[in-house]
């Protein structure tokens, strides 16, 4: 069986029937024709194969990114613009997909950056709260409520055959601090290591925006090389 055909399987059975704290509610883009019409056709692109990949873990997915497309951090203009991947969703960007693509374009482009790495999420549905994107880790009900998802959710990520060796981790604030917790309890991974998230790159520190887009592909290259000992 394909990565593509697992990261695939597993989107299938994630099921919108989460216990949530009554003022959030779940983002669940799977009920949605073109959102797997999309989805199916960005991994049978880019992942129909059997080889490892690093993963790449943000926090959980947003509106306008995987929300809509499925796709971690890849809007529904980048799909088309970058991936190639005509699509029907209205066209409006994202901060974070912005960033992200601009990284994986300094690699060499999307193929070659996909077919050694993966995005993914801590948290593999999103939330919205008033309307508005929601983390898990906004609210301590939120965070207890979904941590075992969460638990699941990456034992289930390197199962797709993801490298255990090391994981990068968006978000090196409360996202990485949560991850190392988690990693150190259950020992996922062998090594964690923290990126700034792209939306805190993009809306707090823009000027510096190649310094930022070094600073990712070099912990990139890490990773590549800890992979390949």
């Amino acid at each position: 069986m394909s990565f593509a055909q697992r990261i695939l399987d597993f989107n299938r059975r994630l099921q919108p029937d989460w216990k949530l704290p009554g003022h959030v509610e779940l983002l669940y883009p799977y009920e949605e024709e073109e959102t797997w019409r999309a989805m199916e056709a960005f991994y049978r692109k880019y992942y129909e194969d059997e080889s490892s990949r690093v993963a790449i873990f943000g926090i959980n997915p947003g509106r306008f990114g995987a929300g809509v497309t499925g796709v971690p951090f890849t809007d529904p203009i980048r799909l088309e613009t970058e991936c190639g991947i005509e699509n029907d969703f209205k066209k409006k960007p994202e901060l974070s997909s912005d960033f992200v693509y601009r990284i994986v374009n300094s690699w060499g482009s999307p193929s070659e950056f996909y077919r050694r790495f993966y995005i993914t999420s801590l948290c593999p549905l999103g939330f919205t709260k008033d309307g508005k994107n929601y983390n898990y880790y906004d609210d301590k009900k939120l965070e207890r409520a979904v941590e075992p998802h969460i638990i699941d959710n990456i034992r289930a990520q390197i199962g797709l055959g993801v490298s255990d060796q090391v994981a990068l981790c968006m978000g090196q604030g409360q996202n990485m601090k949560y991850f190392e917790r988690l990693n150190q309890e259950h020992g996922f991974f062998r090594q964690v290591l923290p990126l700034p998230h792209p939306r805190w790159v993009m809306q707090y520190r823009r000027k510096r925006l190649r310094e930022f887009v070094g600073l990712y592909l070099e912990k990139l290259r890490q990773a590549a090389e800890l992979v390949e000992g």
